[in-house]
This record gives structure tokens, C-alpha cells and sequence, in this order.
């Protein structure tokens, strides 16, 4: 297969898929607290440890990244993130910004599918990002940027580590699922697959030859 089909959207692998189809609630079932509660705000998979743990009376661990939103499951709203940042290096080397209706995209490398540097969806009005609007929007992209640039700031200041996991993979040769070799193979399936444009694009950003 050359990929997954959700709707109309395309794309090539799980790290691009849009919103709608990936969207899967969490349901959190605990005594003594409000029924049918629904918590809509940002959070990460990483703040169900802090959470969990006051839930049972336990004391946060300063070294944890994740935020309790605990007062959620009574009801209680400003338990969120204003935004959340993604990061994906094994398909492709990316780093997204989720905030208000707006996703922000940073491509370094993009996997050989030939994405654009920046990219931002509407996800409420568009919400199998079918329509990139960064043109029209300049102004939210910049916003998702520092979103990224101050997460970025704040994860190194905390980390054991003096370089950006991100740019040791790309400095590696790119995701692991996309070698730079695999192109010798790859863009001949192209061509041979009605997609030389795309295969021509490929040689030329990457410097091919054959």
C-alpha cells in the first residue's frame, strides 16, 4: 500500500493523519466523581501520571512534564495547556503547534513527501487539512513558531542532554523509516507509477543522480 485514505485526505503515514481521524476519546471512569463530565481543553498522554497521582493523594514529581487536570473529572474547566507541541522522528522530522482552532507545522525533513517547510490548518473549519492557509495567515504562523521556539527553550533548559533530539536524527540521516538510500528505489516506483513529477522533485531537492 502507498498509504491510508481517511475521506478525502491522503497521506503516507500514521504521523500526518488528519484530526478527525485520529481523534479518539479518553474516558476516565473514578469514584466519587461528577458523571458525564466532558473536559474539551488541551492536554497531553504525559499529564495522566500527575493526574492519576492526585487523584490519589500523591505528591507531584518535579521532574515530570505532564500537568494534573484532576478538577476536569468534576467538572472544572482551566485545567489544559493553551497549547500543545508534537514532535515526530521516525517518519518524518517535524514539530507542530496545536492552539486555539490552528495547526502549525514545521517540516525539517519531510520523509521524501515532499512537504512544505511551514505549514497551518484550520482544523475547525478544516478539519481533514486539505487546505494549507499559511499565506493568508502569516501572522498565525509566526505565533505557532514561538509556540515551538519557547517549548523547545523550555525542554532543554530541563534536559540532561546539550542537543535537540530532533536534529540528532536529522544529522543521522533523517527518520528511520526514511533513509536517504531508500531513494534509489523509491523514485523509480515513482516513475513507473505515472508520478515523474513528483520523482523529479525528489532528485532535485535531494540531490540524486542516477
Amino acid at each position: 500500500k502507498d498509504g491510508v485514505r481517511f475521506d478525502s485526505y491522503y497521506c503516507s503515514d500514521a504521523p500526518c493523519l488528519p484530526s478527525r481521524a485520529s481523534h479518539i476519546p479518553m474516558i476516565i471512569k473514578w469514584p466519587g466523581k461528577a458523571a458525564g463530565a466532558v473536559d474539551t481543553e488541551f492536554h497531553y498522554n504525559l499529564d495522566i501520571v500527575p493526574t492519576v497521582a492526585e487523584l490519589l493523594g500523591l505528591s507531584e514529581c518535579t521532574e515530570w512534564d505532564g500537568k494534573s487536570y484532576a478538577g476536569a473529572l468534576d467538572g472544572k474547566y482551566g485545567t489544559g495547556h493553551d497549547s500543545l507541541v508534537l514532535s515526530q522522528q521516525a517518519h518524518v522530522c517535524q514539530r507542530s503547534a496545536r492552539f486555539g482552532d490552528w495547526l502549525y507545522i514545521r517540516t525539517i525533513h519531510d520523509g521524501f513527501h515532499l512537504f512544505d517547510d511551514e505549514m497551518l490548518f484550520n482544523i475547525k473549519d478544516d478539519p481533514y487539512e486539505q487546505n494549507d492557509v499559511k499565506l493568508e495567515y502569516p501572522e498565525i504562523c509566526a505565533k505557532g513558531a514561538k509556540i515551538i521556539l519557547d517549548w523547545t527553550d523550555a525542554m532543554m533548559k530541563k534536559s540532561h542532554y546539550s542537543v535537540d533530539p530532533m536534529w540528532t536524527v536529522v544529522k543521522e540521516g533523517g527518520p528511520f523509516h526514511a533513509p536517504i538510500g531508500a531513494l534509489k528505489k523509491y523514485i523509480p516506483r515513482l516513475e513507473q507509477t505515472s508520478r515523474k513529477d513528483g520523482a523529479e522533485k525528489l532528485k532535485k531537492k535531494y540531490k540524486i543522480q542516477f
